[in-house]
């Protein structure tokens, strides 16, 4: 055996394709937490209204992840290595070229061109982690490709801080990437690329539906939490600085807790892990609410709830995956995408809740939405580990 055919298995070990495929989620992740950040400096520069701003958001958001679903049957049809190489660099283009677009109806294109970069890259790239684990650390490695999306939302408003004209150069280190992912996968083309689309949507019964549903309603519960508390804040005298950093604890406690979670269910199983992790954030994240930064248990309390809520993230992609083991690209897209995309059409109604009532209420009755989560939970079957085709 030649020394350049031992390199070549050697790049393509499990480890390294796992290595590839989060980097590419951490820079894909990057460049689609810059949306927001830049917001006001999209709204000086095209003059148009913050409504329409906002609706980058809901492009964006139906285009990486409502269509999530079928965007992974088309990437298991036409093969999973450009997209998990070459998603984040489309993102990239999309989403670093914004301050050069002369109006806003080809911005709107862009972004929503950038999102179907996303889209196709998280299904392929989960799917590439998936087969690529072993089997008893399944979990583990899952929850390492979530934290790697979580670390990149952290850098993405590093990102944006550069303005609209310099953000181009961060799109060399999607392109840069891309390029080592394309080299590092081996071309993956499943004999599951022939069924039809009706097959394909049969995907979609039985416990995968509980589990989305499940998923869902977490995600509702977490973003409610999210959208309000600046509002709960500000009521009660803090500010925006109070708000970054208990978010961003929040968000560490997360790729914290998907790491733990992902590693317990490879040991005791996924079922119990996603039952117990939402049936503990139940009283802690009520406790939260009523909380305030001023209090010293504030932050170590937002690091409990947001590792404890989020400990399920990773393990219900794996779940999936496990339920349907010949579509692991498919499942992961349900689970990854389209639940919190559909979370996110829905966050809307914790908005009106709140003008009705108070963000606090709003916030809290969010965060009863883990209740009937916690019910899906105990309702779904434990899957068989077993090798991915």
């Amino acid at each position: 055996m030649s020394t350049g055919t031992v390199t070549v298995r050697t790049l393509q070990g499990g480890a390294a394709i796992a290595t590839a495929v989060t980097l590419g989620h951490m820079i894909n992740d990057a460049y689609g937490s810059m949306l927001t950040p830049l917001g006001p400096a999209l709204h000086s520069k095209f003059g148009v209204s913050i409504a329409a701003i906002t609706l980058l958001s809901s492009i964006f958001s139906l285009t990486s992840s409502v269509l999530q679903p079928l965007l992974g049957v088309i990437g298991e049809r036409l093969g999973s290595r450009l997209m998990a190489a070459f998603g984040p660099v489309f993102t990239g283009l999309g989403l670093t070229l914004m301050g050069f677009m002369p109006w806003f109806g080809l911005l709107m294109l862009l972004v929503a061109v950038a999102g179907l970069g996303s889209g196709f890259f998280h299904p392929a790239g989960a799917a590439y982690v998936a087969r690529s684990s072993p089997l008893d650390k399944r979990g583990l490695w899952a929850s390492l490709f979530s934290a790697g999306g979580t670390a990149g939302m952290a850098l993405g408003p590093v990102f944006a801080s550069a303005g609209l004209q310099n953000l181009h150069w961060f799109g060399l280190i999607g392109l840069v990437i891309g390029v080592i992912t394309y080299l590092i996968t081996p071309d993956h083309q499943p004999t599951a690329k022939r069924l039809t689309l009706k097959a394909y949507l049969g995907i979609f019964r039985g416990p995968m539906v509980t589990l989305w549903g499940m998923a869902v309603l977490r995600s509702l519960a977490s973003m409610g939490y999210n959208s309000m508390l600046p509002f709960i804040f500000l009521a009660r005298g803090y500010g925006v600085r109070e708000v970054a950093i208990t978010l961003a604890v929040f968000a560490v406690a997360s790729a914290a807790g998907g790491i733990v979670g992902g590693r317990v269910s490879d040991r005791i199983g996924r079922v119990p892990v996603l039952r117990s992790a939402i049936l503990a954030t139940l009283p802690l994240f009520a406790l939260l609410i009523y909380s305030n930064p001023g209090q010293w248990w504030f932050y170590p309390l937002t690091f409990l709830v947001g590792a404890a809520v989020n400990a399920s993230i990773p393990v219900g992609v794996v779940t999936a995956q496990e339920y349907a083991p010949g579509h692991v690209a498919v499942a992961s897209s349900i689970m990854m995408g389209f639940s919190w995309g559909f979370a996110g059409l829905l966050v809307f109604l914790v908005g009106l809740l709140a003008d009705a009532t108070t963000p606090t209420i709003a916030a809290l009755s969010a965060i009863l939405l883990l209740l009937p989560s916690v019910y899906l939970a105990y309702k779904l079957p434990e899957p068989q580990a077993q090798r991915f085709s």
